[in-house]
């Protein structure tokens, strides 16, 4: 049997933590990634995890990428722009814990991925994958043109059979509206097969009441399978016009919720991918994340047992 392919799009950051004006640690950050990487781990050999964006030929754009390998990424679609370097982040902890963020993005990469020379080739590329999965902030992050360019690639893509899966992430401040935000989100949820959005997000952004109202407004689009993540309300997900809620386990304690989120999203994709029932996705979800939000960090230790590894 052919194993699953699936390409991961997106923006992954140099991130900068520690004390202030003291001793820092260099580390990497994005959605997409910590996704790629949890999903690697999940499904292992079963499933070929593809990351697609744009990086510096800078030392640490070097380190990185050699770290992605590391966990399993394939990296073949890691373009390198050598006018350009990797995105920076600094994470800033109070004296409570509460973490603060700072970025450095305008001139990265992975920010002009849609400009770069070899572009059209790995869409070429693409055509031949099993799934593609974005977030919010793969979107946001683009110039105006070079969004609607990678809006028209996805559409192209989709009519080959490739599935395309979108996690809405909406990041306020990468965004120069509301009405901007909606009008792009209305195009990609035209174009998904499976969207993985968070109730938050969305009311955030549409002012839904409640979970059925974001669920009846989805509708209107056509997508195939819609989940919405709850925190710990656990997620509901719909398909065949049927809703089913499934909820959480309960956890010994929430350390951090950093890539609470992208992890489930990883744990539901390799089971969608692999071919599990929904109720076996939304369980494999649930299970990663809740084991994530025990560590401190975006990408921490997990026990992938659950799913047959």
């Amino acid at each position: 049997m052919a194993v699953a392919k699936i390409a991961i799009l997106g923006e992954c950051m140099v991130e900068i933590s520690g004390e202030l004006m003291g001793a820092m640690q260099q580390r990497f950050g994005g959605d997409t990634m910590n996704t790629a990487v949890y999903l690697k781990q999940v499904a292992k050999d079963r499933l070929q995890t593809s990351y697609v964006t744009a990086m510096g030929t800078d030392v640490l754009s070097d380190a990185i990428v050699r770290e992605w390998q590391q966990y399993g990424v394939d990296c073949q679609f890691v373009m390198r722009d050598e006018s350009r370097h990797a995105g920076l982040y600094l994470i800033q902890n109070d004296a409570s814990g509460e973490r603060s963020f700072q970025y450095w993005r305008d001139s990265a990469a992975a920010r002009f991925i849609m400009q770069h020379k070899d572009i059209d080739a790995i869409f070429e590329a693409l055509r031949e994958f099993d799934a593609l999965y974005l977030s919010g902030i793969s979107l946001a992050i683009l110039p105006e043109t070079d969004r609607q360019l990678l809006l028209d690639k996805l559409a192209e893509l989709r009519k080959q059979g490739v599935k395309l899966v979108f996690d809405s992430n909406y990041r306020p401040r990468l965004w120069q509206s509301v009405a901007q935000t909606r009008q792009v989100y209305e195009q990609i949820y035209a174009l998904c097969d499976l969207a993985l959005l968070t109730i938050d997000d969305e009311q955030q952004l549409w002012a839904d009441p409640d979970t059925a109202a974001c669920l009846a407004r989805l509708q209107k689009y056509d997508i195939a399978e819609i989940v919405i993540k709850d925190g710990s309300n656990g997620c509901f997900y719909t398909y065949n016009n049927q809703t089913h809620h499934h909820p959480t386990e309960p956890v010994k304690q929430v350390l951090d919720t950093t890539a609470a989120g992208d992890s489930f999203n990883a744990g539901y994709l390799a089971g969608w991918l692999l071919q599990q029932d929904h109720a076996t996705c939304a369980s494999w979800g649930n299970k990663l994340a809740g084991q994530v939000i025990q560590g401190k960090g975006a990408i921490v230790p997990v026990d992938t047992s659950f799913a047959g590894q």
